[in-house]
């Protein structure tokens, strides 16, 4: 039957696709050197001091493009001051509160994915949950989903695909989905290429009426983690399909119009080749400045150390009261004290923000505004 964007996909083949997708060698060549340039940015990951913090501090990155790819946008400055207890969540605006649930999402996923050893529907619903703030589930039976381009594309409002529906359709995928992914005895082939093909499956079914990029895409990391690939979630891979965005989606619907898989997984073993190299540079340029400025801060202040540089590299804004809860000190006087030692040294710049000063990590922000 010919593929219509415009009717629901419900033929959407149930995984794996044909045994001569995984034994391309032109799949198998590039899956050499994206596998290659993962390890590596893991090794780098686990050379930090305080790795979590530094995926935290990556994190806010990822978050913002994320959310971007689906038309969600905030500033820097708002989202800094979110993560960093300026704004409450609360009194964020919508975008920004979008952008912080990402990362939680992203957590929740992570510590329920260890609970269980695997990624079930659970730790799918977990994700999404988190991802929207809300208790939904699957989408219902009588939504009448349709993809189209968003008004700041080119022919926009054009219908790009139709998910399939129907509940009990979209229960068979989905567990069809899941046991695709941990079943490695009936589906034996390499988890990066596994993660590949998952990851169009899920785009593909649409399960939920929102949120199923960010959902995907943090589901695509902690299978990598699952898997050992990683040991933890630091594979960012929203800039590159930001970058590439008319491409990610004419690959994805290739695969639904012309059984089109190969395309679609040279794109994504691209995508995590060249994200691991950026990456694996992010934390080598990170590392570097928080050197100097540990080397710099214990040459001008007593009081400066390597516990000290990493808080202040944890986030790129940060309150007195983070660091005096650090350093046990509730004295205002002493506080504002330490803040002109590290303002005189230019390791941190005083903002205004209202009545409340908060301080900037000036490099830190440069380097994840790169």
């Amino acid at each position: 039957m010919p593929y219509d964007r415009n009717v629901p996909y419900n033929e959407l083949p149930f995984l794996p696709p044909s045994k001569e997708v995984e034994e391309d060698l032109s799949i198998l060549k590039k899956l050499v050197t994206a596998s290659r340039a993962l390890a590596s940015v893991n090794a780098s990951v686990l050379r930090l001091p305080n790795p979590t913090m530094l995926v935290n501090t990556i994190a806010l990155r990822e978050a913002k493009s994320s959310a971007a790819i689906e038309n969600i946008f905030t500033t820097e400055d708002e989202l800094y001051k979110a993560v960093s207890d300026l704004i409450q969540e609360e009194k964020a605006d919508v975008a920004t509160k979008e952008v912080l649930r990402y990362r939680e999402a992203l957590w929740e996923g992570y510590v329920k994915m260890n609970e269980k050893s695997s990624i079930d529907q659970e730790v799918i619903l977990g994700v999404f949950r988190e991802v929207k703030n809300t208790n939904a589930g699957f989408r219902s039976p009588a939504t009448q989903t349709i993809i189209k381009r968003g008004n700041s594309e080119f022919r926009s409002g054009e219908t790009v695909y139709t998910p399939p529906g129907g509940e009990q359709l979209l229960q068979d995928l989905m567990g069809n989905w899941v046991e695709y992914l941990r079943n490695d005895t009936a589906y034996p082939i390499d988890p990066l290429l596994k993660m590949c093909i998952s990851h169009y499956q899920f785009e593909a079914i649409h399960l939920f009426a929102d949120g199923n990029g960010r959902t995907g895409r943090i589901l695509n990391q902690l299978y990598l983690v699952n898997k050992k690939l990683l040991d933890l979630p630091v594979l960012y891979l929203s800039k590159y399909i930001i970058t590439y965005e008319e491409d990610y989606y004419y690959h994805l619907g290739a695969v639904a119009r012309l059984g089109d898989w190969k395309s679609w997984i040279l794109f994504m073993l691209d995508a995590v080749e060249k994200t691991s190299i950026l990456t694996e540079d992010l934390i080598r340029e990170i590392i570097t400045q928080m050197d100097a400025t540990l080397t710099h801060g214990k040459s001008k202040i007593k009081w400066y150390s390597k516990e000290i540089n990493e808080l202040i590299f944890s986030q790129p804004y940060l309150k007195s009261k983070s660091l005096g809860s650090f350093m046990g000190v509730s004295s205002r006087t002493t506080l504002t004290k330490y803040f002109v030692e590290l303002t005189a040294a230019k390791i941190l710049f005083p903002k205004k923000d209202g009545k409340e000063v908060y301080y900037v990590n000036e490099e830190l922000v440069r380097i994840l505004g790169d």
